[in-house]
């Protein structure tokens, strides 16, 4: 959520370079959204602001009316006349805070609508196509043949299965067995000790959220159509694990030197994918369940641009020690994501498909989401608390390095080597068919 109180008074803000309005006016219209909705929201929050005045002035009135009445009892006398005036005040309040209320959350719903300010060095752009690549490590294989997809290499070796998954759940589900059961499961390991190691709190949290919890990360109310729903109670799958994770500390105020808190989170993630029909739909790229590592921090404001280059340092760590040669493009104001301010996409080199694919997005959100779950920190007892920023990324997407590893280290006898950091968890060295 962004601050209204900024926006208002139009502040200098360091992150955009220029004052607030200015620059959330360029942010809206380089995302592609309506400048006009700045407009709106602070003629909804003056009308807000104006039936507040009304109702405090209310109940001044009733106030001095029911000490009238207190004092005339106290004396003695007859209050009746003034006895009707307070029962009318009453109803008059009421009617007033009512509104107000109707009010305050139309202010609320305007404020869920509208991403995130752009940091001053995001670039600008519509589209993927204007994304700009930051650099490039490792050189993709030249195969002596024609490399395949892991499509077809997961089936020839016979160790993912479509068809079935089809059969028992539906379209975008896979079997993963054998060998790629077992590199999956080694490959959760293998990075949550990588990062572990890198200084990040290990965590599995839960994958049934609450709706408060996608509101808080900015998944609610806009992408409300990605996410599968469970009734009854009313629960939700998680996207990724930076959903309940990011909302750990929600509505608390952390201490200031316990910051920076870094967190490693494993989750099976579940998307609808309902804006993406027609895209991906062979093999893993795009599942309705997949598995993920995710990097969640909460830093000091003046500490988090650091900190996001050292998350996607560390989610690079990955892919340097599997040795899959991939690179890093900064996202354009088009491209980035709704809670993002800044964000890297890391893409891996895929033989089969002749591209760079992403594999983690890791992202600097401000104090974005944490306006919205309502998490603070204090540097001292009498300090004010003050919002921490949030960042996160994928590190990584567990089956998109699966199909990386299966694609580059593939075999013109179809055999698959294991990558020499993974070996000990596989316990082999090569993926033969069976």
């Amino acid at each position: 959520m962004i601050d209204l109180r900024a926006l208002e008074k139009n502040e200098p803000n360091s992150f955009m370079n220029q004052p607030f309005e200015t620059g959330y006016r360029i942010a809206l219209k380089n995302r592609g959204y309506a400048p006009s909705a700045i407009e709106e929201l602070l003629e909804l929050n003056k009308s807000r602001k104006a039936l507040l005045t009304e109702v405090e002035t209310a109940k001044a009135k009733q106030n001095k009316v029911s000490a009238e009445i207190a004092r005339m009892k106290r004396a003695g006398q007859a209050a009746d006349d003034f006895l009707k005036e307070m029962q009318a005040l009453s109803q008059d309040v009421h009617a007033m805070e009512l509104k107000a209320a109707v009010a305050d959350q139309k202010v609320t719903d305007a404020l869920l609508q509208l991403p995130n300010i752009l940091h001053h060095t995001t670039p600008a752009g519509v589209s993927s196509e204007q994304n700009q690549e930051v650099r490039r490590v490792g050189e993709p294989r030249a195969f002596s043949f024609a490399a395949k997809d892991h499509v077809e290499i997961g089936e020839k070796l016979g160790i993912i299965d479509f068809d079935r998954a089809g059969k028992v759940a539906g379209a975008r589900f896979a079997f993963l067995k054998g060998a790629a059961a077992r590199l999956e499961r080694s490959l959760i390991q293998f990075m949550m000790d990588v990062h572990a190691g890198r200084g990040y709190e290990e965590v599995i949290p839960p994958f049934i959220v609450n709706a408060n919890s996608l509101r808080g990360t900015g998944q609610f109310p806009k992408f409300r159509d990605d996410v599968f729903w469970i009734s009854n109670p009313e629960y939700y799958l998680v996207p990724t694990a930076e959903v309940p994770v990011t909302n750990y500390f929600a509505g608390e105020i952390l201490n200031g030197v316990d910051l920076p808190k870094s967190f490693v989170a494993y989750s099976p993630c579940f998307r609808s994918e309902a804006g993406s029909y027609g895209k991906d739909t062979k093999g893993l790229i795009r599942q309705h369940q997949f598995n993920k590592v995710e990097l969640v921090k909460f830093t000091r404001p003046g500490e988090s641009e650091a900190a996001h280059e050292k998350l996607t340092a560390d989610a690079e760590e990955i892919l340097r020690q599997l040795e899959l040669p991939y690179r890093v493009v900064a996202l354009c104001s088009g491209d980035i994501g709704f809670s993002a301010m800044k964000c890297y996409d890391i893409e891996v080199w895929l033989p089969g498909q002749e591209a760079y694919r992403e594999i983690s997005s890791c992202s600097n959100c401000g104090d974005f989401q944490a306006r919205r779950a309502n998490i603070r920190f204090r540097e001292g007892p009498k300090d004010k608390p003050l919002f921490v920023h949030t960042l996160n990324g994928s590190g990584l997407a567990v089956g998109r390095t699966l199909i990386a590893i299966l694609e580059n280290y593939q075999n013109e006898d179809g055999s698959v080597t294991v990558p020499l950091a993974l070996r000990r968890y596989v316990g082999r060295d090569l993926i033969k068919p069976n």
